[in-house]
């Protein structure tokens, strides 16, 4: 393989295994099983803002693989995962947030494997009752996992932002 060849072929592989980085910011983390070799198994605790609803920040924890392939990031992290999402400021909803999507929109995603998994936040709207929805899960190309989290954010006045949760 020629030089040029080689460097893309590395990249690639970084790239797959870093990730989009979706603006998420660590928080902390701590760990859960020692290992001899390589960094340790964690928990690490991620916050990010929902970009299409300012005012919103949702904070994630979720399981990651240490060890030799956890440092080279080959490893599959496990589809453990819990989310709680805070108003943090007003909220102004789009009109295209209102009319919601049954499948919801996806405002985050990061890779937990080289190539075929990954954990993903999706957010819905329930007119209804007002409320913004926050599903996390985890999906893999082959097979998917049931675990799942959800949070839920009520739409309020912000205290001195005038008109600016919804009606």
């Amino acid at each position: 393989m020629g030089k040029g060849k080689g460097s893309l072929l590395a990249g690639l592989i970084v790239g797959l295994a870093v990730g989009p980085a979706w603006g998420d910011e660590v928080i902390g983390s701590v760990s859960t099983r020692f290992k001899v070799l390589g960094p340790n198994d964690k928990v690490v605790v991620e916050v990010f803002d929902d970009e299409d609803v300012p005012g919103v920040a949702c904070y994630l924890s979720r399981a990651k693989t240490g060890g030799i392939s956890g440092a080279v990031g080959v490893a599959e992290d496990t589809s453990d995962a819990s989310i709680a999402c805070r108003q943090i400021g007003p909220i102004k909803l789009s009109e295209e947030i209102r009319s919601g999507k049954r499948d919801g929109d996806e405002v985050f995603k990061k890779r937990t494997s080289l190539i075929f998994k990954s954990m993903q936040v999706v957010r819905f709207f329930d007119p209804k009752r007002q409320v913004l929805v926050y599903l996390t899960y985890s999906d893999r190309i082959i097979e998917g996992s049931p675990k799942n989290s959800i949070s839920v954010v009520p739409l309020q006045p912000w205290p001195g932002a005038e008109g600016a949760a919804a009606k």
